[in-house]
């Protein structure tokens, strides 16, 4: 019993220090290689639109996958539909905010407002078509532009 004692503190340690190195691995920046590599210039690059950045909020296709599912749901009229289905973007921004926030502060505020205008129009008193898919254009706009898709 002795023995198995004095091997797993050593294997412990050395699964630990795995484990630390790997998530050190992956919290590093996406864009840290690009700003660490020495620029090239080259006179088409130079002329060229510069792309827009993504945000640093990360990967927002879960949330904009249910966007999209209620945009669908407002152009197809069934608004009762849609307000429930927009409960669930809901939860899940809200669900997400602390571990979102933090990366791009402003961003984050930018799409939750967005959000909360999608969720007053659906939930108006009476919510109507032109108001709610407004309110949904806006909403993808939004998405696709902290993405660099737009």
């Amino acid at each position: 019993m002795r023995y198995l004692h004095s091997l797993t503190r050593p294997a412990a340690a050395v699964s630990a220090a795995l484990l630390l190195a790997l998530a050190a691995g992956c919290s590093k920046p996406a864009d840290s290689a690009a700003a660490n590599a020495a620029p090239v210039a080259s006179a088409p690059a130079a002329t060229a639109q510069p792309a827009k950045a993504a945000s640093k909020l990360g990967d927002l296709t879960p949330f904009r996958n249910i966007a999209a599912d209620v945009a669908a749901t407002v152009d197809k009229g069934d608004l009762p539909a849609a307000k429930t289905r927009i409960k669930d973007l809901e939860v899940a921004w809200d669900s997400a905010e602390a571990g979102l926030k933090p990366r791009a502060a402003d961003d984050w505020h930018v799409l939750d407002k967005a959000i909360d205008r999608a969720l007053a129009a659906l939930r108006a008193d009476a919510p109507t078509q032109t108001d709610c898919k407004a309110a949904m254009t806006a909403l993808m706009k939004t998405f696709d532009t902290l993405q660099g898709k737009a």
